[in-house]
C-alpha cells in the first residue's frame, strides 16, 4: 500500500523578526468601553450564535456572534486606532468569493473548545486587529501572545510575514505546521475592557482559553481594520 506524500516542511527562513515595540506595533488602551457589561449582556442574551470548532469543521473556536458592537460603541474605537497607528482612514477590503472577515465580532471560547494556535491574519481582509476583553473575571493569564519560530538547530527566527506574502500558511508554503515550531515572544495581559490593537502580519494567539458554563468563557470581540 502506498504512502500519502509527505507535506512540506514549512519554508522558515521566509519570516522576518521584528522586536515588537509597544506603540509601534501593538497597542493598549484600557477601560476601552464607557459600558462594557451592555455588549457583554447583549451577547448573552443573543439566540443567534454561529459555531465553530470542535462543533463544526471551522478554523476559529467556540462561538460567534456579529454584529458585536454598535456603530456608535465601535467608532470611538476605530478613531483611536487610526491615531495610534497614524493612519487616515479605514476602508473596506476587496473580499474575493473564498475570503471571510469577522470584524465586528463577539467571540466565545472555554476550556477545551480552543488550543493556542499561533497565526496571522491576512493581509488582503486587514492592516490591523484588535481584541477586546469582554470577561469580568477573566485571568491575566488569558490574554493574547505573539510568537516567533523555531528553527530545527534551536536558533530563534522570524516573528512576522513578509508584504509579498498573504499570510502565514502562504509564506511558509504549507498547511503543515510541526509541533514545537513556536515559542512566545511577548504576552499581553488579559484585562476586563482592554482592547488590544496590534499589527496583523505579527505571529499571535488567544493565551489561553478559560470556563465551562457560558457565562465563565473567554469572552471578546475581534475586529479587523483595513486602514492607511
Amino acid at each position: 500500500m502506498s504512502q500519502p506524500p509527505r507535506a512540506p516542511a514549512p519554508q522558515l527562513n521566509r519570516l522576518v523578526y521584528r522586536e515588537l515595540r509597544p506603540g509601534r506595533d501593538y497597542w493598549v488602551l484600557d477601560d476601552a468601553l464607557p459600558d462594557p457589561m451592555a455588549v457583554r449582556e447583549r451577547a448573552l442574551a443573543a439566540q443567534d450564535w454561529v459555531l465553530g470548532a470542535p462543533y463544526r469543521p471551522e478554523s476559529w473556536p467556540g462561538m460567534r456572534l456579529q454584529p458585536g458592537l454598535t456603530a456608535g460603541e465601535l467608532a470611538p474605537l476605530e478613531r483611536w486606532m487610526l491615531k495610534q497607528t497614524g493612519c487616515r482612514k479605514v476602508y473596506a477590503p476587496q473580499v474575493g468569493a473564498t475570503d471571510r472577515i469577522n470584524h465586528n465580532c463577539v467571540q466565545v471560547v472555554g476550556m477545551g473548545e480552543g488550543r493556542v494556535k499561533p497565526h496571522t491574519d491576512s493581509r488582503a481582509l486587514c492592516t490591523y486587529a484588535a481584541v477586546l476583553y469582554l470577561s469580568p473575571d477573566i485571568p491575566a493569564h488569558a490574554g493574547t501572545s505573539f510568537f516567533r519560530v523555531v528553527h530545527p538547530d534551536g536558533r530563534l527566527g522570524g516573528n512576522c510575514v513578509p508584504s509579498r506574502f498573504a499570510n502565514l500558511v502562504e509564506a511558509f508554503g504549507t498547511r503543515f505546521v510541526p509541533n514545537g515550531l513556536f515559542v512566545p515572544d511577548v504576552a499581553v495581559d488579559a484585562r476586563f475592557n482592554r482592547l488590544l490593537l496590534y499589527r496583523a502580519d505579527l505571529i499571535h494567539s488567544a493565551s489561553a482559553y478559560v470556563g465551562e458554563a457560558l457565562a465563565e468563557r473567554r469572552m471578546t470581540a475581534v475586529f479587523f481594520w483595513m486602514a492607511r
